[in-house]
């Protein structure tokens, strides 16, 4: 039914633009601002892109990116934000991940 991966969402500090795939519309709003907020200001700390991305297991990774000579662009602390938001977020992102795995891949829901 659907493609490798899947895009939840995604924010480019470089057109300063945020993008929920139409797919998750049906989340509860609290759920859908509270991605928009994580990911916009991920970019104003870091830049470049980030997008949030399911694969074909279900599991959420988060991917960035950054233009050939963005100086502003920070790596290694590109790396961190992402580890602390995956901490402080835990619940949130493991709660979507299962969200996934029942209504896109068909999975029967486990407590």
């Amino acid at each position: 039914m659907y493609q490798d991966e899947v895009i939840l969402c995604a924010a480019s500090a470089y057109t300063q633009k945020y993008y929920l795939n139409e797919d998750f519309q049906s989340l509860p709003e609290a759920i859908q601002e509270e991605l928009k907020i994580m990911c916009v200001l991920y970019t104003e700390d870091i830049g470049g892109t980030l997008t949030l991305k399911f694969d074909e297991e279900g599991n959420l990774n988060f991917e960035t990116d950054a233009d050939e000579g963005d100086l502003l662009y920070d790596d290694i602390g590109s790396v961190l934000k992402i580890k602390q938001l995956q901490i402080t977020k835990a619940e949130l992102l493991e709660s979507l991940e299962t969200y996934y795995k029942v209504f896109f891949l068909g999975e029967a829901w486990e407590e």
